[in-house]
C-alpha cells in the first residue's frame, strides 16, 4: 500500500515537472513589411518572456525567448523577409541554450524597436509584437513634394524626348495651361488624405466569399488616388498603402503630419444578416451617436485596434486629450458639409443605407483641425454588394463619386487657410 502510494507521488511530481517545463510553441509566424514601419508578430497559446537588446557595427536587433519551442512556424520566419522590407535585410534563428531560443535581425539601418505582448482577442491568441520604426520618421508632405517634383521631371523629360531635330530647332511658343477650374486650387496644393481602412493583422469585415475588408478599401484607395492626383492642384496621401496595420491615432496622426486639408477613412459595411445594403456617410459627433446602428457602428470601428495590436505603452498625443473644443465644433460642421456633398454622390451609384449623414464618436476622425469623414462604400455582408466591391469598374465608378463630393465641397468652402504648399506647374 505504501510502496504503491509513494509511487503515485512520484507519477505526479513528474508530470507536473515536465508541464512546468513544457516549451510554448509558436503557432504562427507573421511580417508585414512596410515603408512607415515593419511589424513580426508572433502567435502563441500562452504568454512568452522576452529580452532584447540591440547591437552595432553592423546594426542587429536580438530577442531572447524564453521557454519557447523552436517549432516549424518559427523555423520558416526567416524565408518571409522580403529584400523589399525597408528596415530587415536577414532574420536569423537557433537554439541560444537551454530554454532560450535567439532571433536576430540584421538590420538595414539605425531603427527605433517597440517589442510588447497582447492579450488573445478575437481569433487571436497570445501575439508578442515587435514594431520596427525608422530612426527618423518618414515625412508625409516630404514624400508628396518628391513626388510632386518627380512627376513634373518625368513629364518634361517625355515632352523633350517627343521633339524631333526640327522641333528643337524651331521656337515654340510656350503652353499655356488652363487654370484649375476652382478659384482655391490656383493658389496651392489641397492635400486629401485617404485612409483605407484595417490592414495587416486586422483584416476588417469578412465577405460571404471570402473578400476581406482591408483589400477593398486599399483598392479603392488607390483609385481615388490615381483619379485626385490626375487633377491640377490636388494630391492625395495614403495613409496605409500596403497590406499592414497603422493604429487609429497613427492614422491622425499622418494626415496631420502631412498638413491634410481633408481626411476620408474609407470602409466596407458588414452586418450579421446578408439583406443589409447601401453606402454610408459618417462625420464626428459632438456629444452622442445620431443612431444605435452608428454607436454600434464606431464603438466596432473603435475596436480595430485592439484586433491590429496598439502598444499602449507608447502615449497618444492627439487622442489622449480632450479633443471636442471650439476649433473641434468648426471642423465638425465643415466635415458634415463634406458628408454631405459625398453622400448625395454616392446615391447616384449605389443605394444608401440611410439618406442622411449620420455621427458618433470615431476615433479615427478625431483631428481637431482637419475636416474628415467615415464612408462605408457597401455592405460586404451582402453578397450582390460584396461582388460590386471586388470589381475595378465599380471601385472606379465609388472613387468618381467620392471626389466628385470633395470638389463640391471645395467648390463652397475655398480652404485658404491653411499651409502653403507651391505647385510647379
Amino acid at each position: 500500500m505504501f510502496e504503491r502510494t509513494l509511487k503515485s507521488i512520484l507519477l505526479l511530481l513528474l508530470v507536473w515537472a515536465s508541464s512546468a517545463h513544457a516549451e510554448i510553441p509558436v503557432t504562427s509566424a507573421r511580417l508585414w513589411p512596410a515603408q512607415d514601419y515593419t511589424r513580426l508578430t508572433l502567435e502563441s497559446k500562452s504568454s512568452i518572456r522576452y529580452n532584447q537588446f540591440t547591437l552595432s557595427n553592423p546594426e542587429r536587433l536580438v530577442i531572447d525567448l524564453e521557454e519557447v519551442e523552436l517549432s516549424v512556424a518559427l523555423n520558416e520566419l526567416s524565408n518571409k523577409v522580403s529584400k523589399e522590407d525597408p528596415y530587415i535585410s536577414n532574420l536569423r534563428i537557433g537554439r541560444f541554450k537551454p530554454g532560450v531560443v535567439r532571433l536576430v535581425l540584421d538590420l538595414k539601418s539605425q531603427v527605433k524597436p517597440q517589442l510588447f505582448s497582447l492579450k488573445p482577442v478575437g481569433e487571436y491568441g497570445h501575439r508578442l509584437v515587435l514594431d520596427i520604426y525608422p530612426a527618423v520618421p518618414v515625412d508625409p508632405l516630404m514624400a508628396l513634394l518628391e513626388q510632386q517634383f518627380a512627376t513634373s521631371e518625368r513629364d518634361s523629360n517625355e515632352d523633350v524626348a517627343e521633339m524631333s531635330a526640327t522641333d528643337i530647332a524651331t521656337p515654340v511658343p510656350p503652353v499655356t495651361k488652363s487654370p484649375p477650374p476652382y478659384p482655391e486650387l490656383r493658389n496651392r496644393v489641397l492635400v486629401i488624405a485617404l485612409d483605407a481602412g484595417h490592414g495587416g493583422e486586422d483584416p476588417g469585415a469578412l465577405g460571404r466569399r471570402g473578400t476581406r475588408e482591408k483589400d477593398v478599401t486599399l483598392s479603392i484607395a488607390r483609385e481615388l488616388k490615381t483619379q485626385i492626383d490626375s487633377i491640377s492642384g490636388m494630391r492625395a496621401v495614403l495613409i496605409r498603402d500596403g497590406d499592414y496595420f497603422i493604429p487609429l491615432k497613427g492614422r491622425v496622426e499622418k494626415a496631420r503630419r502631412a498638413h491634410a486639408d481633408l481626411f476620408v477613412s474609407i470602409h466596407a459595411d458588414a452586418f450579421v444578416k446578408p439583406h443589409a445594403r447601401g453606402s454610408s456617410v459618417f462625420a464626428l459627433s459632438e456629444g452622442g451617436a445620431t443612431s444605435a446602428s452608428a454607436r454600434w457602428l464606431a464603438k466596432k470601428e473603435n475596436e480595430a485596434d485592439l484586433i491590429g495590436g496598439v502598444n499602449l505603452a507608447v502615449k497618444d498625443p492627439y487622442l489622449a486629450r480632450t479633443l471636442l473644443d471650439l476649433s473641434q465644433t468648426a471642423t465638425i460642421n465643415d466635415s458634415m458639409k463634406l458628408a454631405n456633398h459625398v453622400l448625395k454622390e454616392l446615391g447616384g451609384i449605389n443605394k444608401l443605407h440611410r439618406g442622411r449623414v449620420e455621427q458618433a464618436g470615431f476615433a479615427v476622425l478625431k483631428s481637431p483641425d482637419i475636416p474628415s469623414i467615415l464612408i462605408e462604400t457597401a455592405f460586404i455582408s451582402n453578397p450582390a454588394e460584396e461582388s460590386k466591391l471586388k470589381d475595378s469598374a465599380y471601385q472606379r465608378k465609388m472613387a468618381q463619386a467620392i471626389l466628385s463630393g470633395i470638389k463640391q465641397y471645395f467648390a463652397q468652402n475655398p480652404a485658404l487657410s491653411k499651409h502653403k504648399v507651391v505647385l510647379n506647374d
